[in-house]
């Protein structure tokens, strides 16, 4: 049985942390500007979820809610699908019309999330 505290989005998300040290993510932060909140859940939405702050007004990445007030958008999706998201491998719009993510708050914030803002997967 899958632990909370072991999906497949970790590892993502460590990888953004890193991302946002370099250039590209300092770029990013000075062009996108908004805070993410990400609701993860192991397999269904709604359950167990692991909750993630993307911050690209300061360019981090926490374990945990938002504390500086309210996040410009909120996404819920399961493990896998933030996984696909992330990769580019489901398109967000689609995922979003499929039910298989929610988004709470800013739709035009929620817009500016696409699969360029993740780092691309090194290739070994």
């Amino acid at each position: 049985m899958a632990n909370s505290d072991n999906v497949k989005s970790e590892a993502i998300l460590d990888q953004m942390k890193l991302h946002l040290a370099t250039d590209a993510g300092k770029n990013l932060v000075k062009k996108i500007g908004l805070v993410y909140q990400f609701r993860i859940a192991p397999k269904k939405l709604g359950f167990d979820e692991v909750v993630y702050t993307v911050d690209l007004k300061k360019g981090e990445v926490i374990k945990g809610p938002y504390e500086g007030g309210k996040p410009d958008a909120t996404f819920s999706f399961k493990d896998d699908d933030f996984v696909k998201i992330s990769l580019g491998k489901l398109n967000p719009q689609i995922a979003f019309m499929r039910g298989a993510m929610k988004i709470k708050g800013s739709l035009s914030a929620a817009q500016k999330f696409t699969p360029d803002i993740f780092p691309k997967p090194s290739k070994l």
